[in-house]
């Protein structure tokens, strides 16, 4: 596995206009793409400065203000999600629709406002409907929304503050074997109020990787640790393992003890939303936001400065696992 402090050195390898067409023609020609030679060349520069762009974003970040930071990860991500998105989408962008944002927020009211209550709402067109189906064959989002606190819930990295500050606790860790094995704990089945061999039946249908035929349950040792064989090597790649959920500083994954989280939503999709949220009220919400961020009167505070920082190194992180993802397998 990568180690994330080091990412960006990762990423300057790719700042090479030869190395970097062979890998968009290679992509090109196994998605059976017409003129993948000529759409490779012209992709390769525009591929390359998405990721410099991006890298600069990341980089100021590291020592701007915090009050500024949202805008610089936001946008610092939406210039590596372009240069992903190149290596499967040859036509990018195609027309203007994808080059919207892609979600929006509704109206704050001015008095007793809470961000964990707040929420964006997807739509029909733009950048985030467009990665997600074409990076991770997610579709149909339009008019869905979600607050976020629901959002906060997909970060794993924020486990600390739910259980300081609201005593929850949200996750079951889930160990791995040198088998490919992931060990649940018997106490998710009390959680999810599903019998094991129902469970067994459950988490096959929603883990998005292959499981294997071979799975049992023990009906005599009830209160053992459920264990899941899979079937391929990759399963646990953090890049779309949801619903797991992959702890970069622990490089450790959990589950959920929610169901309503136990879904399919890969977690580029949840910063995305939170940045751009954070981004929009760093712009246009500037008194709120001060006051945030210098009063220390909520539970918001510690949980926008902690995420901020986890994305910073977790969203580069990532997507480069993503590109790494299209090296090896082209």
């Amino acid at each position: 596995m990568f180690d994330y402090r080091f990412i960006w050195q990762s990423f300057n390898a790719l700042h090479a206009a030869n190395t970097t067409q062979h890998l968009l023609q290679r992509c090109y020609e196994k998605a059976a793409v017409p003129d993948a030679d000529k759409k490779s060349y012209e992709n390769s520069y525009p591929f390359i400065y998405y990721l410099e762009h991006g890298q600069n974003y990341y980089q100021l970040s590291q020592n701007a203000p915090l009050s500024i930071k949202p805008v610089l990860l936001f946008y610092g991500m939406v210039q590596l999600l372009k240069a992903c998105l190149l290596t499967v989408d040859p036509q990018y962008p195609e027309s203007t629709s994808v080059l919207a944002h892609g979600v929006s927020t509704r109206k704050r009211k001015k008095q007793s406002y809470e961000f964990f209550h707040d929420e964006v709402k997807v739509q029909k067109n733009g950048l985030f409907s467009h990665f997600s189906e074409r990076m991770f064959h997610v579709k149909q989002m339009e008019g869905e929304k979600f607050t976020m606190e629901q959002l906060f819930k997909r970060i794993p990295e924020l486990q600390n503050l739910f259980s300081l500050h609201f005593q929850q606790h949200l996750y079951f860790e889930t160990p791995i074997t040198g088998e490919n094995a992931l060990i649940i704990p018997i106490e998710a089945l009390d959680s999810y109020h599903m019998t094991s061999r129902r469970f067994l039946d459950f988490i096959t249908n929603t883990l998005p990787f292959p499981i294997s035929p071979s799975n049992r349950v023990s009906e005599k040792n009830d209160r053992d640790p459920i264990s899941i064989k899979v079937n391929t090597k990759n399963f646990l790649l953090p890049l779309a393992s949801s619903p797991l959920l992959y702890h970069l500083y622990e490089n450790t994954y959990y589950l959920p003890k929610e169901r309503e989280l136990l879904t399919f939503f890969p977690e580029i999709m949840t910063h995305y939303l939170l940045l751009y949220n954070l981004s929009m009220i760093s712009r246009y919400e500037t008194e709120w936001w001060s006051e945030l961020l210098h009063s220390y009167s909520s539970n918001d505070y510690p949980f926008i400065r902690q995420f901020l920082a986890v994305s910073a190194d977790k969203v580069p992180y990532l997507l480069y696992l993503f590109l790494k993802e299209k090296i090896d397998g082209v």
